[in-house]
């Protein structure tokens, strides 16, 4: 379902260089392990700016430099903490992915955090009339979504992929509609071989893999309207249900028949406290607590999370992602604290200026990011292990072949191609003019379409 991975960064023996399976091999269904990416995987594809994409600013774009004129042109400020937490959430998606750390996640929790912003950023949007916010949201999704599944579904066809032999053609075809709309998770072509020299096997797996992330994005939204009054009328409870749901499916108390609406049960149950804990935020509910509240509630709360996993199999090899109950917790309790201790930024800190520009991309692509990370890495892997072939490499060199770090730079090499190849079509989903690579370096004009877009 989530951050998930399964193998270990291979050698000469596992050629090519991503493991079968990957991050997108398994999906969780109640009471069972989560499977990929972002299913996070991670991380994310994605990105809490998946369908949210933010202007452009650069850090000298600031309520400090402005009057009060022309605050009120150019819109709400940036909140230049979230945008951190955002580009840290990303990195740390490619690199579990990559790599299969499970100590990753205990780390840094990337998609509660990118959940968490998503429905802050709902909660501030709701301000207007709720369809006019929906409306806008999966507008600003489904082009990155479009383009990927025309790429990805051709390349399957070509493959030879089609209505499996058993099957029923109607039901194929009526499935290929949520690469349109991906309500439900969209079929995808699993074991196709790969390309020789160019990219490994199953390259499909892993390209569908971030899609859990946006079908659970997407019921977030439509379901914001209700949740944000919940909200308003019962805080502690609204927040505690998607817990309690996912104690219930972790506990077999709760079990439902089929695939897709359990997996999508289990998804909104792992996570759906961390989005309304960001609407929670949005709505001033953390803040209007006592100070000492949130650093008592929380720790215990992760901690809760922490044990429930050391004693479900988190030891052997698993991780967070396979005990959905422990990921629900220790992701709350984390992002409580990340909430509760949000500096809210409106210009970079004095030592984080100098990454202005890279965060900025980050935040701009979030979506493209997210969706071709996987495929970014599979590559990356599959070209890195040629070098094996090279004799006066393995006899010499073997530790460098075997490590992770050549790759993951080769990754965001290949994912800065995808920006810069597939990046525009954020841009037409937000009804900005398309950039190539949107690092924030020129001011937009105050009250200009494209400034007014990335403010909503």
């Amino acid at each position: 379902m989530h951050d998930s991975y399964d193998g270990t960064f291979p050698g000469p023996a596992t050629a090519p260089a991503y493991p079968d399976g990957g991050p997108t091999a398994t999906r969780p269904g109640p009471g069972q392990g989560s499977g990929a990416v972002p299913g996070a995987g991670s991380g994310s594809y994605v990105g809490s700016y998946v369908g949210q994409n933010p202007e452009p600013n650069s850090s000298s774009n600031s309520a400090s430099d402005a009057g009060p004129d022309s605050a009120k042109r150019s819109g709400p400020v940036r909140d230049r903490y979230f945008d951190l937490l955002r580009a840290l959430a990303l990195f740390r998606v490619v690199l579990y992915h990559l790599t299969g750390w499970a100590w990753l996640p205990l780390v840094f929790p990337s998609m509660g955090v990118m959940f968490a912003l998503a429905g802050n950023l709902m909660a501030r949007s709701l301000k207007r009339p709720a369809p006019q916010v929906i409306r806008s949201r999966i507008r600003r999704l489904i082009p990155p979504i479009w383009l990927l599944g025309a790429i990805g579904v051709t390349g399957m066809v070509l493959q030879g992929w089609g209505p499996d032999e058993d099957g029923h053609p109607g039901w194929w075809l009526l499935h290929l509609t949520f690469w349109i709309l991906p309500i439900s998770d969209p079929p995808y072509a699993e074991g196709l071989p790969g390309i020789h020299g160019f990219i490994g096997d199953n390259w499909a797996s892993d390209l569908a893999g971030p899609l859990w992330y946006v079908r659970a994005y997407l019921w977030y939204v439509l379901l914001s309207p209700f949740l944000l009054r919940a909200l308003r009328a019962l805080p502690v409870a609204t927040i505690a249900a998607p817990i309690a749901l996912s104690a219930a499916f972790q506990l077999e108390y709760l079990s439902l028949p089929g695939e897709r609406i359990p997996s999508a049960l289990t998804d909104f149950s792992t996570f759906g406290a961390c989005w309304i804990l960001g609407m929670a935020h949005q709505e001033g509910i953390l803040q209007r607590l006592p100070r000492y509240v949130v650093p008592s509630v929380a720790p215990a709360i992760a901690l809760l999370g922490l044990w429930y996993a050391t004693n479900h199999n988190f030891t052997e090899g698993h991780d967070l992602d396979s005990i959905p109950l422990a990921q629900a917790l220790w992701s709350c309790g984390t992002v409580m604290l990340l909430l509760h201790f949000s500096p809210s930024w409106s210009e970079w800190p004095r030592r984080l200026r100098r990454w202005d520009k890279p965060i900025t991309l980050l935040n701009s692509r979030a979506v493209t990011i997210y969706l071709w990370h996987n495929v970014c890495i599979l590559i990356a892997a599959t070209q890195w292990d040629r070098l094996w072939n090279f004799d006066v490499l393995w006899q010499n060199v073997p530790w460098l072949l075997e490590s992770p770090w050549p790759v993951l730079a080769l990754t965001w090499v290949l994912i800065g191609a995808c920006v810069f190849s597939f990046g525009w079509a954020e841009d037409l989903a937000a009804k900005r003019r398309p950039q190539l690579w949107p690092t924030g370096s020129k001011k937009p004009a105050a009250g200009s379409r494209g400034h007014r877009a990335g403010a909503r």
